[in-house]
């Protein structure tokens, strides 16, 4: 497949051009002769949301079959061709259920790829739970982790553990040798969030959000994070993160910012009642809450939404799409098969147009969503 007529993003930057492709891409950047005629729409890498827990009324926790599939087809509509089904606090059968659901899944031709398991939980802090269940809570435990790791298949690639819980030192050190160790629903202090970067964590899950603030005496992980150069997830939906702060935070991290959705059930549904995690939240007007209370659980946006919001609070489009594609790849080891526009790569790519809205997604070099598009002569 050729496609031509393209402000094709490579390297960091756009330039005119297009690509060629079968599965994986051929080549990229130059000129092109005849093809699909792109229109002169950004052509970006397929989206990649290492932080999402649910969407249209399905929920990767749930452990089931249909579920992941309803959602693989509603984040690839939507610019999303890699997903790390996010899972919630819960007790290790329904974890154990979750996994085994998700490495059976089979991705249908229309749907987003599984690039493997994101475990948020259940090795959190009780202070900083946030809208993750108390009762199900459980210390840092590597042969918990390891059990779900292999009802897994082996592609748990995320997990988040509060550094200042007991036996955490010891856990970061055993699960790091397997993924991607991350700090988050944490209270810890400075001191204690680097001694959990020393020993093998690198990831920092919804930074500001179920962690002490920054403070100029108190600097805690926000801080410890920028200083063991840790990459940083961000929920740019403006209502977990001032948009002052989140281009704050795109020019302290850079390339180290990852954009996530870190969206529910209600993700793509009607304002209601939903659940997470098997406790009750309510949507009103595209905020998401624990019932009864103020709390913020999660959000009802996609990672494309994220990407469109960060740029308009004013990051820069080049930068936007970086911690949308390349940046969270790279967080779960995926980098050379996506995340970029480059040879050898999955041929995994997004038209959008001037407005930032689809036009078209391709998975594999077939275009999967957004209106055909036309030969261009």
């Amino acid at each position: 497949m050729k496609l031509s007529n393209a402000k094709v993003f490579i390297n960091g930057a756009f330039s005119d051009g297009g690509l060629m492709c079968s599965d994986t891409i051929v080549s990229v950047g130059a000129a092109v002769d005849g093809g699909l005629d792109a229109e002169g729409c950004y052509a970006i890498p397929g989206l990649v949301d290492i932080h999402t827990h649910a969407a249209v009324g399905a929920d990767a926790s749930d452990g089931d079959p249909e579920g992941m599939v309803k959602m693989s087809r509603y984040y690839a509509a939507r610019g999303v061709t890699s997903w790390c089904p996010t899972t919630m606090t819960l007790k290790e059968p329904e974890l154990t259920r979750a996994m085994r659901v998700i490495r059976d899944f089979v991705r249908p031709a229309d749907g987003a790829k599984v690039a493997g398991v994101n475990l948020e939980g259940p090795f959190v802090s009780y202070a900083k739970r946030g809208a993750q269940n108390a009762d199900n809570i459980h210390a840092p435990d590597a042969a918990l982790f390891h059990r779900l790791d292999d009802a897994s298949g082996g592609i748990v690639r995320l997990v988040t553990v509060a550094p200042e819980e007991p036996g955490a030192l010891e856990f970061i050190r055993e699960a790091s040798r397997t993924c991607t160790v991350s700090l988050g629903h944490t209270t810890a202090d400075y001191d204690t969030a680097m001694a959990a970067y020393d020993a093998g964590a690198s990831h920092t899950t919804h930074l500001y959000n179920a962690m002490p603030p920054l403070a100029h005496r108190a600097p805690g992980v926000i801080a410890a994070a920028s200083d063991a150069g840790a990459t940083v997830e961000l929920i740019s939906d403006g209502l977990h993160i001032h948009p002052a702060v989140v281009r704050l935070t795109q020019r302290l991290f850079g390339e180290r910012l990852v954009l996530i959705s870190d969206s529910l059930r209600c993700a793509g549904m009607p304002d209601g009642d939903y659940t997470l995690g098997g406790q009750p939240i309510t949507m009103k007007d595209g905020k998401a809450t624990l019932k009864g209370s103020d709390t913020i659980a999660g959000s009802s946006i996609h990672l494309l939404d994220a990407l469109q919001r960060a740029v308009s609070f004013g990051v820069p489009l080049e930068a936007a799409v970086t911690a949308a594609t390349l940046a969270p790849a790279r967080v779960i080891g995926k980098e050379r098969e996506l995340g970029s526009l480059a040879p050898g790569l999955c041929a995994d790519f997004v038209l959008l147009n001037q407005d930032l809205e689809i036009r078209a997604v391709f998975i594999g070099g077939v275009q999967i969503a957004g209106k055909p598009l036309a030969e261009r002569r």
